[in-house]
């Protein structure tokens, strides 16, 4: 694909010769209450803090001063729900009236700035509202996926502490109803720190009970400050107090909470809106994805309202609601410019509608891009795509822990030629390098650890929350002086990156980054299993799907396929149906080193049918043959 002139590599120079420099002037796009006293302080936080001393408001940027500069009456917000089928559009004035009246309400419950508030709702305008709500008082939101069992919500619950819980009485998948009550109430109960107060948004579809003295409705309590005409005026924050902190699993399997700063984080996100995705203020933006994961955060809620433009937020699915033509309406209906989703979406889409002809069905002449992000962006995929829709396709890389680009495409800048495989170069503020296991430089287009040189751009996460040791244990250590991504790849002789694997054991479902290790854990809560182990294989859908290995006690009296079924429904019911456990195979033994280390790398290259060598330490070699047969039995190799 042939592109167009770009003056990246004078932009990315200027900011390499001169960081603080660079991230002064993208500073300017933000409205501060005062200015910082340092652009970058080396001798704040771990590896330092950007724009210390400042005080500003999120929500003010991202609301407020649009409306007073003439942007009242534009559209903010659209809500499309073809689950539902209810649509609802509010401009920058209608958007702030709302927010305002549920901060209202948040403070008469007690909330103030610095609290945290747990936000656990479907994709409806109120979780985006909630967010906003909380930046303009100063609390910290941390929105966690409704999709997610009762036992991962309690144990976020247990680490963010929050006065007050949001919720809805339900979620609406394509063909059932999740009850986010009884979740919510169990993970209460379960939780050893309750939260005082919870609003629960009642939906038409499903209206729950409320407990005395603890549950409120959110409707009434919104609606009566609204009509009121309450006002609640921005809370100044420091520019590095904690804006929220969002959830992202661990290879232990226990949940780490990464915060994200407020100036920080408005800076670079602002830069990125026009520089990487070059949209414009007023114009239509569709990041295709949840509020729960932080897509969500950076590109459906914060990103398009601080730069002024209007944000879809999109109850539905790509195919199935009704079919694999609802992309194309809302883009068609909505006046979409940009669309950014995973590339599981093109790939349901691509199973669904092989040859496009739901595509001929709509008009997208006002769509001029789409980025991919999520799992790595397959080639065949973009192909389609770029085919069917006769526009760029630019697969980008990032994680919940930077908040926005490590390497893209900076269409904004003039676009680069696209490379299929590689999300392209590193953008501003991101020093990418290869380091082998013991930390040297390898050579260009030799495979290896994906760091990025300290000091982190703007945005990226600044700790982890109440846990500073594990931060530096699991991001800083093993690398000193750069950022651990856990990832590995290589750089060509023009600078484009490939991502090839993990590193750990994190792996992509969809695009949403699950750990293995919590799985497990689920997995060994079963009476009947002695030892599991849990891998992703190769799945052309959802990137990748996880499969169990389970090995049982002695004497179980139970069939194998009872103990597996079982298996799966305890995963789903622990991790939740985000997880797409389906295969739980049962062998008689794992593959270890002879220290005991399950070999899961070797057996995740046997399930792919990938190239493996004989790992030098394994404590029994035939081993691998009874894993590739018990695997290619069940269809999985």
């Amino acid at each position: 694909m042939t592109s167009t002139p770009t003056t990246y590599h004078t932009v990315y120079d200027e900011w390499k010769n001169n960081p603080e420099k660079f991230w002064e002037g993208a500073a300017s796009s933000i409205d501060w209450y005062s200015p910082w006293n340092k652009v970058f302080d080396k001798n704040q936080g771990i590896y330092g803090r950007w724009f210390t001393g400042a005080t500003c408001n999120t929500c003010y940027n991202a609301i407020d001063r649009h409306v007073q500069n003439g942007r009242a009456d534009q559209d903010a917000i659209i809500y499309d729900s073809p689950i539902t089928g209810k649509k609802r559009t509010y401009t920058y004035s209608q958007l702030l009236d709302e927010v305002q009246a549920l901060a209202a309400v948040l403070k008469d419950k007690g909330v103030t700035k610095g609290d945290r508030v747990i936000i656990y709702m479907p994709m409806v305008p109120e979780a985006a509202i909630s967010m906003l709500a909380c930046a303009r008082i100063g609390a910290v939101h941390s929105v966690v996926f409704g999709g997610f069992a009762a036992s991962e919500l309690a144990t976020r619950i247990n680490d963010a502490q929050p006065k007050l819980i949001i919720s809805a009485s339900c979620g609406i998948e394509p063909n059932r109803l999740v009850s986010y009550k009884p979740l919510l109430d169990e993970a209460i109960e379960m939780a050893k720190l309750k939260p005082e107060t919870t609003l629960i948004l009642q939906r038409e579809q499903q209206i729950c009970d409320l407990i005395d003295g603890r549950d409120f409705e959110y409707t009434s309590l919104v609606k009566a400050h609204r009509e009121a005409g309450t006002i609640v005026p921005c809370e100044p924050v420091a520019s590095t107090d904690p804006l929220y902190i969002l959830y992202t699993s661990g290879t232990t399997g226990e949940p780490k909470g990464v915060v994200r700063d407020n100036g920080g984080h408005m800076v670079a996100l602002m830069w990125s809106m026009k520089a990487i995705y070059n949209v414009g203020p007023g114009e239509v933006y569709w990041a295709a994805s949840d509020v729960g994961w932080v897509v969500g955060h950076s590109y459906i809620v914060y990103g398009p309202l601080l730069n002024g433009s209007t944000t879809i937020i999109f109850e539905g699915k790509p195919i199935g609601t009704p079919d694999a033509g609802t992309f194309w309406r809302v883009i068609e209906e909505h006046n979409v410019t940009t669309l950014f989703t995973a590339p599981t979406a093109f790939r349901a889409i691509k199973r669904e509608d092989p040859n496009g002809e739901f595509i001929k069905k709509y008009n997208l002449s006002k769509l001029r891009a789409l980025f991919l992000a999520g799992e790595r962006a397959d080639p065949d995929t973009i192909e389609w795509a770029q085919d069917k829709l006769n526009l760029p396709v630019y697969d980008h890389w990032w994680q919940t822990e930077t908040g926005w680009t490590i390497a893209g495409n900076p269409v904004g800048l003039g676009a680069l030629p696209v490379k299929l495989g590689s999300p392209t170069v590193a953008m501003p503020g991101y020093d990418i390098q290869i380091l082998d296991d013991e930390g040297q430089p390898v050579e260009k287009g030799i495979l290896g650890n994906i760091v990025v040189k300290l000091p982190l751009p703007p945005c990226n996460f600044t700790t982890l929350w109440n846990a500073e040791d594990r931060f530096k244990e699991a991001y800083l250590e093993e690398f000193p002086g750069f950022y651990k991504t856990a990832d590995a790849g290589y750089i060509d002789e023009d600078d484009y990156l490939f991502i090839m694997a993990r590193t750990d054991d994190i792996i992509n479902v969809a695009g949403h980054r699950l750990s293995t290790g919590g799985m497990e854990e689920a997995i060994a809560g079963h009476p009947d299993v002695a030892e599991c182990a849990v891998i992703g294989i190769a799945d052309k859908l959802k990137g990748q799907s996880p499969v169990g290995f389970i090995i049982l006690n002695i004497g179980v009296e139970k069939s194998e396929a009872d103990i597996e079924a079982e298996v799966v429904k305890l995963v789903r019911q622990k991790i939740g149906p985000v997880a797409a456990f389906k295969n739980a195979v049962t062998v008689e033994r794992l593959p270890k080193t002879r220290s005991g280390k399950i070999l899961r790398g070797t057996m995740q290259k046997i399930a792919d049918g990938m190239d493996w060598k004989m790992p030098a330490t394994i404590e029994d070699p035939a081993v691998l043959d009874e894993i590739t047969d018990v695997l290619k039995k069940r269809g999985l190799a």
